[in-house]
């Protein structure tokens, strides 16, 4: 192993432990803001694990959908949500035992397929400029989903502002 590689695998691993204790903090804090910070992090940690792994068209948009839109809606919707904010009801639920559980044993599941798989490394490296064909197949074949997708945020902005005005 080269010291390229050596310093590739340590930074991809601190990354993942990153996202890790983000992800632990967005589900184990009691404080919404706090727990919406903790999966900023995580988001973050994931974008940067995508520029070591040098896809960096997706950790652009890991940044700009993950961390820049879903979590502004996020504290959008927790900043909504005064009865929770307020105290007066509990944000706890009495589920977390069961939802615990169906977390471990899909963890294991996974775990299992990962170590059972036999992964092959790729023969041939992709050649060429990967995101002008990536751009042209969005406005060609995938046009279609990609305009569904923007008209359902639309409508999700628009009800978000019809809920904060009332």
């Amino acid at each position: 192993m080269t010291a390229d590689q050596f310093l590739t695998n340590v930074v991809f691993f601190l990354l993942a432990a990153v996202a890790l204790v983000g992800a632990i903090f967005a589900v184990t804090l009691k404080n919404l803001v706090r727990s919406a910070l903790g999966l900023i992090l995580s988001f973050m940690a994931v974008a940067g694990i995508y520029f070591v792994l040098e896809a960096e068209f997706i950790a652009i948009v890991q940044v700009l959908i993950y961390v820049g839109a879903i979590s502004i809606l996020i504290l959008f919707a927790i900043m909504l949500t005064r009865a929770l904010m307020s105290g007066a009801e509990s944000s706890n639920n009495s589920q977390w035992i069961g939802a615990a559980a169906i977390a471990a044993l899909l963890f294991g599941a996974l775990g299992a397929i990962v170590l059972g798989t036999n992964w092959h490394a790729a023969q041939n490296a992709l050649k060429g400029d990967l995101i002008v064909k990536l751009g042209t197949e969005l406005v060609t074949t995938y046009v279609l989903p990609f305009e569904a997708v923007s008209l359902l945020l639309l409508a999700a902005l628009i009800g978000a502002f019809v809920i904060a005005r009332e």
